[in-house]
């Protein structure tokens, strides 16, 4: 397995490795060291499951240092991709000791596992609509619709990222996709008539139960308040907001009248959380609100009974996270494939601090008709992800087409 180099990629990968496992699968993993050091804890079969450390090299432009997408704002991605690509020599010397029988693919490791004879298989972990929309070949024609200013740039060497995608997909050998037919089964279907490929689905697979408890600090805090009346907000390791925006978001919580824990980077600009807060703000809202810009334990702060609802950006794995918990969820998503997940706000991503805090009392407040009918939707959300009959036999049909792929 060869991951893009965010957390949030890399991050489900090891869920899905943990089942392959059970099912007497060998996985080698070529991630950067430091990504390693991250995931090792979610290892649960490190007899079957090795960790495989990569040296990212020094690309100019990108911080001395950098490993991965959480080590840089994302308008240096680009320059990320370039450093991956540069990666080539090391994966490629591993495909030759390991002969692995199937290889997670960059655009360019199929031109290595061909000569081996080995197949190349691409495991998307976004949308099949995020893919269905930009990525297939009948939509990725620039004539036949507006050029972005994002299509024109690099992402690597000589390559853009709507060049780097496809080529990945039409080398390969055969695509998955970290969906399931329930939910995007007609455009899984589309997607492989467009790449005239099989697509295997391997469902969300979702992790286990964490056997670390959560931070004692944390732990106190939110016995502090009453069940369900807390909100907490995450936007991932790559969201960085405009100061503006930074603030706008948090007086927005402020205006709820509600605990809230608030993890996120800080803003452009400023060096901490607390230095961007707006004036007076922590006096305010001092004993019912803290505003983090650390790493903190999502999912089981998500677990805590004292959380009701989480405001999180829609990245595809912690939208299906989410919906494990009992939280209440209110979405603001800001890149393309969240505001596709989400569905929900403008195409700039702005929001003001008013419809935030109604958006999160429209979802929390027991009398809200909007609220019921979500609680419900979740509810239903929630019993077919917990199935597990029906993740176990995802697995194993996932299982059975890569077997019928190598033979």
């Amino acid at each position: 397995m060869f991951p893009w180099f965010a957390v949030g990629h890399m991050t489900l990968f090891p869920h899905l490795s943990n089942r392959l496992a059970e099912r007497d699968c060998f996985i080698t993993f070529l991630l950067p060291a430091k990504a390693i050091q991250q995931l090792q804890h979610f290892n649960l079969h490190p007899h079957l499951i090795t960790f495989q450390p990569l040296t990212v090299p020094h690309v100019d432009g990108l911080p001395t240092g950098t490993q991965t997408a959480s080590d840089i704002p994302i308008q240096l991605n680009h320059l990320l991709a370039t450093a991956l690509d540069r990666t080539r020599d090391q994966v490629e010397t591993v495909i030759y000791d390991i002969r692995p029988k199937l290889v997670n693919v960059a655009h360019w490791v199929p031109e290595i596992t061909k000569l081996l004879g080995i197949e190349a298989i691409n495991y998307s972990v976004v949308s099949a609509a995020s893919i269905a929309i930009v990525l297939v070949p009948a939509r990725n024609v620039p004539k036949d619709r507006a050029i972005t200013e994002a299509e024109l740039l690099p992402f690597g060497e000589g390559i853009t990222f709507y060049e780097r995608i496809p080529k990945a997909m039409k080398t390969s050998d055969a695509l998955a996709i970290r969906t399931c037919h329930e939910t995007e089964g007609q455009l899984c279907d589309y997607i492989g008539s467009q790449y005239g490929k099989s697509v295997f689905l391997t469902r969300h697979v979702l992790p286990e139960p964490s056997k670390r408890p959560l931070e004692d600090r944390w732990c106190k805090w939110l016995s502090g308040f009453q069940r369900g009346s807390v909100v907490f907000c995450a936007f991932g390791s790559q969201i960085i907001l405009e100061k503006n925006q930074f603030q706008e978001l948090v007086l927005g919580f402020e205006l709820t009248g509600l605990p809230f824990l608030v993890a996120l980077k800080p803003p452009k600009g400023a060096s901490t959380v607390e230095e961007a807060l707006p004036e007076g703000f922590e006096e305010r809202v001092k004993g019912r609100g803290v505003v983090r810009g650390a790493w903190v334990q999502q999912l089981m702060i998500l677990d805590h009974p004292s959380v009701g609802c989480f405001v999180n950006h829609c990245g595809f794995g912690s939208m299906w996270e989410s919906l494990m918990s009992d939280c209440q969820l209110v979405l603001v998503p800001h890149l393309g494939d969240q505001i596709l997940n989400a569905r929900f706000m403008a195409q700039d991503g702005w929001f003001s601090k008013e419809s935030l805090s109604k958006a999160i009392h429209s979802v929390m407040n027991k009398g809200s008709a909007v609220g019921s009918i979500l609680k419900e939707n979740h509810r239903k959300w929630r019993e077919m992800l917990e199935n597990k009959g029906s993740m176990s036999s995802y697995v194993d049909k996932f299982v059975q087409n890569m077997q019928q792929l190598v033979k």
